[in-house]
């Protein structure tokens, strides 16, 4: 844990995907931050790493074991924050799952599966948190990618359920906009994760269809995702609403 403002004292967060990679990042940072968090994942083992983690800085974070992809798990999970804490003040739609196929090859279930995690998740923990985010004044950052504004080769079904987060992330903002709520998404690129690094791609790829989405400068860290969300769900970004914000080395700036 990074040493920090105390910009989330007094405030509870809920962060899926807290298990490992930019949702482990985020949790330390906001806890590290002074936020109470409720780490949200599939996999026990990560989330007692991550709140391990928490606990020997000194910060505050319970766990909760579940699917995102399930309704009443993501209505369940928001009322326990809110138990746990007495409030909820930052929502973060972490949790996701990536994969590349051919598109012809592509399985109802494994298509099915992408859209569950990475959009119904999303849909359902919003539904469920912003009625105790209006009261707090609180605000919600889902994490898209750079795959949802751009076309990607090979990677049809996450490309679509990134897409549909920033549509999702912009429609809610206008939804709400006469209220305190905000809505904000952050699109990195690649970064230095295990979704990264056990990656795969199908087989018979044409690799000159993938070069536009290689980028120059390499992959981000975890660190730089979580350092940009704890400025967008802070009360230092009043202005930020319905924003995509990139950051992804330059990879969709041409």
């Amino acid at each position: 844990m990074v040493e920090s403002s105390r910009r989330f004292e007094g405030k509870a967060a809920l962060i899926t995907g807290a298990g490992s990679g930019i949702g482990r990042a985020v949790a330390i940072r906001l806890a590290a931050e002074g936020a109470r968090v409720l780490g949200h994942d599939l996999r026990v083992e990560g989330l007692d790493e991550t709140a391990a983690i928490v606990a020997e800085a000194g910060g505050t974070m319970a766990t909760r074991q579940g699917d995102v992809s399930d309704r009443d798990e993501c209505r369940a999970t928001v009322e326990a924050c809110v138990a746990a804490f007495g409030r909820l003040d930052v929502l973060g739609n972490i949790a996701g799952i990536a994969r590349a196929d051919n598109f012809a090859d592509i399985t109802e279930e494994a298509y099915r599966q992408v859209m569950a995690v990475n959009v119904d998740g999303c849909f359902f923990l919003a539904q469920a948190a912003i009625p105790h985010l209006l009261e707090v004044g609180g605000n919600i950052v889902n994490i898209a990618s750079n795959a949802g504004l751009m076309g990607i080769a090979y990677s049809v079904a996450y490309s679509m359920s990134k897409g549909a987060i920033v549509q999702m992330t912009r429609s809610l903002a206008m939804e709400y906009i006469k209220t305190p709520l905000r809505v904000n998404a952050i699109a990195p690129g690649g970064v230095q994760t295990a979704i990264s690094a056990n990656y795969q791609l199908p087989e018979g790829v044409d690799f000159d269809l993938m070069a536009p989405y290689m980028g120059f400068r390499g992959q981000g860290e975890a660190d730089e995702i979580a350092a940009l969300f704890a400025l967008v769900a802070s009360d230092e970004s009043p202005s930020i609403h319905g924003s995509i914000l990139s950051i992804d080395r330059g990879l969709t700036a041409g």
